[in-house]
């Protein structure tokens, strides 16, 4: 059996993020980083589950001793702590070049980054990733979340508040004859 074919990869700078996002930004001055943390994950968690990717969302490390941390939040996406002194550029960058193997052997169709440090858009690109400015990425994430309100609502809509309105005119009909044998 061949292995399964990844749609997507996408590898987002997370502080790169939150920095470029107004209400990232705002969450992260009035509350604190961890909370701008929090809201992107559960953010990025909707946005990779409606549109198949496999998502890393990579912090850094860089100023703290910590070693670096792998947290496995979905199926489709996980949070990376880089070790200390290692930037989530670095981590990218070398995420990047492993999957350009897999690229070439058409295992990973597409590898998306999603930073606005523009090095890093350089970077990436030559490595044969497509590349996503924090502006672009929160485009598409809004587009997404209009997406799936649509695609929710139109199923949700029902034409009154009894079940029976809910259900379509043969199940009606088929519930009418079991009630009337009664």
């Amino acid at each position: 059996m061949s292995p399964s074919i990844v749609s997507a990869v996408l590898l987002v700078d997370g502080y790169n993020i939150i920095g470029a996002w107004p209400c990232l930004k705002k969450t992260r001055d009035h509350v604190g980083l961890e909370a701008a943390r929090s809201e992107l994950v559960q953010t990025m968690t909707s946005y990779s589950a409606f549109q198949g990717y496999q998502t890393q969302l990579v912090f850094d490390a860089q100023y703290q001793n910590t070693p670096s941390n792998r947290e496995v939040i979905t199926e489709l996406l996980t949070v990376h702590y880089t070790d200390f002194g290692q930037t989530a550029d670095t981590y990218i960058e070398k995420t990047c070049a492993s999957f350009r193997h897999q690229i070439a052997q058409s295992l990973i169709s597409r590898v998306i980054v999603a930073t606005s440090d523009r090095a890093q858009q350089l970077m990436v690109q030559g490595y044969g990733a497509e590349w996503l400015s924090a502006h672009q990425l929160c485009g598409e994430v809004e587009s997404t979340v209009c997406r799936m309100r649509y695609k929710y609502q139109s199923r949700k809509s029902s034409k009154g508040r009894f079940l029976a309105n809910a259900i379509d005119a043969k199940a009606r009909e088929r519930l009418a004859e079991l009630r009337m044998r009664l």
